[in-house]
């Protein structure tokens, strides 16, 4: 890895941002995941009462090996959860399983963000794999132009991260609207609610490692077309 003053000034700050955002996330879950849920629930329980509460259906529900593996399938219309998470009846596992089911009424419902996000998601794949290479060349070769276009090309990975913090947090409001509607019991609203703030953080780590790089490689360029 380049090591240069922007890096240890913009991008080493947002990385030990989202190291201890993913700490953080993993001590909370682990914490909560000792707290049981009153209603006695479990996770894939939890995520079917939001989809219905919501009036969705047709969404399958699954079960799938590791730690925090849980997610959204929009291609197959299926939620994933986790072996901590599918027949745990903690309030972490209700907490995240009810975050994946707001992502499963999102796709229904048409949110805009979501559409968004899947609409850019092949630009930011192959974005990801030019820019540096069109980065590398534009310098080496004096060739601005191409390394301007390497900036625009990694600047849709930094715009997916963008458009993903609010997709990631309607999905938890969504969830907590829906356990609040079936449950007063303070423990587990307060454990749900400090899962899914936890968790949130981290999509706004990524966010800011992703800016700190953008802003990283503008410096670089901008450095090297004034030397030349």
């Amino acid at each position: 890895m380049f090591i240069d003053q922007w890096y240890i000034i913009l991008v080493l700050p947002a990385i030990l941002l989202s190291l201890w955002a993913s700490a953080n996330v993993n001590s909370t879950f682990k914490k909560y995941s000792s707290v049981m849920s009153s209603r006695y629930i479990t996770g894939a329980e939890s995520a079917r009462r939001v989809l219905e509460a919501n009036g969705v259906y047709g969404v399958q529900i699954e079960h799938v090996s590791g730690n925090l593996t849980d997610h959204f399938d929009p291609r197959t219309n299926t939620i994933r959860l986790s072996d901590s998470v599918y027949s745990s009846t903690s309030v972490a596992a209700i907490g995240v399983a009810a975050h994946e089911a707001g992502h499963a009424v999102q796709y229904a419902k048409g949110y805009a963000p979501m559409k968004f996000r899947a609409f850019i998601i092949p630009v930011t794949n192959i974005g990801s794999n030019l820019a540096m290479p069109l980065i590398l060349l534009g310098i080496v070769l004096s060739m601005p132009f191409l390394a301007e276009l390497g900036i625009l090309a990694f600047s849709f990975s930094t715009l997916f991260q963008l458009v993903t913090v609010p997709v990631e947090f309607n999905a938890s409001k969504r969830a907590m609207a829906a356990i609040e509607s079936e449950t007063d019991d303070p423990s587990e609203i307060k454990g749900a609610k400090k899962v899914l703030k936890a968790a949130a953080l981290t999509y706004v780590a990524a966010l800011a490692v992703s800016l700190a790089n953008l802003l990283r490689l503008i410096m670089i360029v901008n450095g090297g077309r004034r030397r030349n």
